[in-house]
């Protein structure tokens, strides 16, 4: 019997009731390099006042909209705004990740996120819109690398918490980008697979 592949074997975690919540939708956008390596896009997010997540780096993505025929439509919307990157025409679908909750930029009222990968297929140039400062394809080695993980000190009213996170040039990947980043890594770890359908 063929042995499933990794996408086959996912199954992700889905909050009950989320579409109840206020939704978000992310892609996970990897794409191939020219010696046989995979790259992960992030997009540096533009520094506004007022943003709590101001110059954090990011996936793509943003809220549902009316319009949006489901949540995986909203990620690939949100990412061609931002980045000019068309999912439905260069990107290939291959997996759901699990939810996470967060919270609306501007109030405190909980927001369900769900990660959605992609391989991009398309031309190499990356399009920021007015939300994003700057797009970066960070190596997949890189990212999964133990040396290259590291602490970022936040600070609360009850002390300093050491939040895993992980450097890149100047940039600092951390929050909700870690953990689906982890999730991500630790599903093509223990399948054992290369990030395929």
């Amino acid at each position: 019997m063929p042995r499933k592949s990794w996408v086959s074997q996912l199954r992700p975690q889905k909050i009950p009731f989320r579409r109840r919540f206020a939704r978000a939708s992310v892609a996970l956008i990897f794409r191939k390099t020219e010696d046989g390596g995979k790259e992960l896009l992030f997009i540096q997010r533009a520094r506004r006042a007022g943003d709590p997540w101001s110059g954090d780096m990011a996936f793509p993505g943003g809220r549902l909209q009316s319009e949006d025929a489901s949540a995986r439509a909203a990620a690939q919307r949100e990412t061609l705004e931002e980045t000019g990157i068309d999912l439905s025409r260069h990107g290939r679908y291959l997996a759901r990740l699990s939810d996470l909750i967060t919270r609306h930029h501007s109030r405190w009222r909980p927001m369900v996120v769900t990660p959605y990968v992609f391989e991009w297929r398309g031309p190499k140039a990356v399009s920021p819109n007015h939300e994003v400062e700057r797009a970066v394809w960070v190596p997949l080695d890189y990212l999964a690398a133990g040396e290259n993980q590291s602490q970022l000190p936040w600070r609360t009213p009850l002390g300093t918490l050491n939040l895993p996170c992980c450097h890149y040039l100047d940039s600092c990947i951390w929050g909700l980008s870690y953990s689906m980043l982890q999730e991500l890594l630790e599903m093509i770890s223990e399948t054992g697979r290369e990030l395929e359908p």
